[in-house]
């Protein structure tokens, strides 16, 4: 998979160097490009935003800067043979990110994420991007971050260790929260007796079967009390 990343910060993005993603880096399963939006500015100050049409409090992203960064890297990936891109722009006005849409997206080429600021991209570049690659805004829940880098790393984690042979074992990706549209059951190892606690004496009796039982009624009672949202109705 190749990712692109659009941003203000590209330091930001340097954690993607560590552990798994780092790896799948180093052994060619994910190539990174990270581009900083002032190399795309024209004057002296790399201004990148600019005061809101219509009046209202904060700065809104430039078109100009926003368009030739994207401009640049769709171009790259045509010559690559890239086939039908995706652009994803973090946003709390967007689709929520979840489980199944990191699936999904774990099987892109390629895909593009542009991390806005201060109160967001003028929409002409995401209507004018529309016209050469799938776009999407996703937001990562029902809260306001101070820009799109968080929800972009998030994004990149949770699709990432979903492509093929970047988490070593695949069963471990089987049984975790939403895997399966419920929450994961609580995990123990050694020593089974610490501070007064103890290991449920299902997961020391051998009986498979009624461990993956338990295991499931773990999972429905901890769905029931935590995301009752996510239960199919009775």
């Amino acid at each position: 998979m190749r990712i692109d990343i659009v941003t203000i910060f590209p330091e930001f993005f340097s954690v993607l160097d560590v552990s798994l993603l780092g790896r799948a880096r180093q052994a060619g399963r994910i190539q990174l490009g990270v581009h900083d939006l002032r190399d795309y500015t024209y004057d002296r100050h790399r201004t990148v935003d600019d005061t809101p049409y219509g009046g209202g409090a904060g700065m809104v992203m430039r078109p100009e800067p926003w368009g030739d960064a994207l401009d640049s890297i769709l171009y790259a990936d045509e010559a690559r043979g890239t086939v039908d891109p995706i652009v994803i722009f973090p946003s709390p006005a967007g689709e929520l990110f979840s489980q199944a849409m990191a699936q999904e997206l774990s099987t892109e080429a390629a895909i593009v994420f542009g991390c806005g600021r201060y109160e967001g991209i003028d929409q002409r570049v995401v209507d004018y991007v529309s016209t050469r690659a799938r776009v999407r805004l996703v937001s990562m829940g029902d809260y306001v971050l101070n820009g799109g880098e968080i929800a972009t790393m998030a994004m990149i984690e949770a699709i990432g260790r979903l492509i093929p042979g970047v988490v070593g074992n695949p069963a471990s990706l089987v049984e975790e929260s939403h895997s399966d549209g419920l929450l994961e059951y609580p995990s123990y190892t050694k020593p089974a007796q610490w501070r007064g606690l103890d290991v449920p004496p299902v997961l020391l009796s051998g009986n498979h079967g009624a461990i993956a039982a338990w295991r499931r009624e773990m999972q429905l009672e901890r769905t029931r009390r935590v995301r009752p949202d996510l239960l199919p109705p009775a």
